[in-house]
Parts: C-alpha cells; structure tokens; sequence
C-alpha cells in the first residue's frame, strides 16, 4: 500500500517541528506530491503535520497517469518505457505504477528520477484549506478519494 502526499498550506507561520517533518517528506511547496510506503514512520510523520497535508491510499491508474504526466528527469524531461526499461527493473511505466500502488516499488527504483510530483492548484478548488477533510475541507487522511484530488490538480477528466 502507498499513501499519495500532497501539501496544501503554505509556510508562513509554520512551527519548527512541523517544518522539519515536511522537510524530511520533501513537501518543500504547496502542490507537491510524493508517493510514500504505508508504514508507522510515515504514519507518524503525517500525523504530526496533518494541518498542512492530505493523504491516500493511490490506485495503479492514478499512479501511472502521475508518471507519465509529471514525474520528470533532471533538465525537466519526462519519462516514457523506453526509460524505465532502461534503469530499472519494471519494463513499462504500468508495471511500475501497479508495483508502487502495491508498496512493491518506489520511485528511488528508477534511476534519475526526481522524488517529488509538481501538481497544479485543484481545479474547482479544495473547500477550505483550515478543515479537516471530514470537516468539508481539504487536510488530513482522505483514503480512496485521494485519486479523485490528484485527478482533479492534472486536469484531467473535469467536466
């Protein structure tokens, strides 16, 4: 199982503990994702700065579109088979996003690809970035519908 991470609120008036955890997730700027292994230490980790974060259970499709759309090399190219096959174990973009959707794989398994996923603003925006998800807003643990999120920030398939 992989949680997809997105950081939804700023930096301004961020705690210093709360500003390490983010850092130690790589979640440096608002609309980035990372794609993190279901375990107590991540846990832990989104937890403790669930006020700035919302986090999922991601699906093979959603990973794999996240691959293809925005996953990049440094010089901002992205990837396709033929480079996954290359410099790593997996011989398609698919079966590697059905290996991280499983917990199977990270993104760390092909070489030279960068660990965060840059997303655009949500379109038709979050409900409110001061709420917990359960709440009508956007933080905190949304499970499956974190796909429909991620869908809605690549811009596809909103009508």
């Amino acid at each position: 199982m992989t949680y997809a991470v997105v950081r939804i609120r700023g930096h301004v008036n961020v705690r210093g503990g709360i500003r390490d955890t983010l850092g130690y997730l790589r979640l440096h700027r608002v609309n980035h994702c990372v794609l993190l292994p279901k375990n107590p230490t991540v846990d832990g980790m989104l937890r403790r700065a669930k006020d700035y974060l919302t986090w999922g259970e991601v699906d093979p499709t959603m990973a794999a579109m996240l691959l293809v759309r925005r996953a990049r090399l440094p010089g901002r190219r992205s990837i396709d088979d033929a480079y996954v096959k290359a410099n790593s174990k997996y011989p398609s973009i698919n079966s590697l996003a059905k290996a991280i959707a499983a917990g199977q794989a990270t993104l760390r398994d092909v070489t030279g690809l960068k660990p965060v996923i840059r997303l655009d603003p949500a379109r038709g925006g979050l409900g409110g970035i001061k709420r917990s998800y359960r709440q009508g807003g956007a933080l905190g643990y949304r499970g499956k519908e974190i796909n429909a999120l991620l869908q809605r920030m690549l811009g596809a398939g909103v009508g």
